[in-house]
């Protein structure tokens, strides 16, 4: 007599968080302040602005834009606030930083708006492997938001996690 084999992963209340799901689609660009320096030393004035008025702000259009300056160089930050302002017409979002920074305001501006209620008293387990490049910092999130309304949190695969948080009971 053969004994039914019965998946209880999904048969378990378990709910999966998949934050690969909340990934902004997009080109990733890194405006490097670096090759608008004189010697990658110094920003001069009249050829900054003289570069701002003459460049093709369009090709950024629908990009997703990291603003940094890869020189050891004192910029000032009225030159970070005019880049933002010519590529804002164009980019779909422009920080300040790397192109983790960028990934990681990303993640934030959606995982805000996310309704973290749905996730009351469940057992949620935050999926571990990803094919897009998720930072550290979403999963932060995730947790700071999932742990107050969640009963317990669990990081992995159903089939395989790890135990990060559980109410205690009462």
């Amino acid at each position: 007599m053969e004994k039914e084999i019965i998946n209880r992963v999904n048969s378990s209340q378990l709910v999966t968080f998949d934050l690969e799901e909340f990934y902004t689609p997009g080109e990733r660009v890194l405006f490097d302040v670096k090759t608008l320096l004189f010697q990658e030393l110094i920003l001069r004035e009249a050829d900054f602005r003289d570069f701002v008025k003459a460049h093709d702000w369009s090709q950024y259009q629908n990009k997703l834009v990291a603003i940094t300056c890869s020189a050891d160089a004192i910029v000032p930050t009225w030159a970070y606030m005019v880049l933002a302002s010519s590529l804002q017409p164009f980019a779909k979002a422009v920080v300040f930083g790397s192109l983790q920074d960028l990934e990681t305001h990303l993640f934030e501006q959606v995982l805000n708006k996310t309704d973290w209620q749905k996730f009351e008293k469940a057992k949620v387990v935050v999926k571990g492997c990803s094919k897009l490049a998720v930072p550290v910092s979403a999963y932060v999130l995730a947790i700071n938001r999932l742990r107050p309304v969640a009963q317990s949190i669990m990081y992995g695969e159903p089939c395989s996690t790890v135990p990060v948080f559980k109410k205690k009971t009462a």
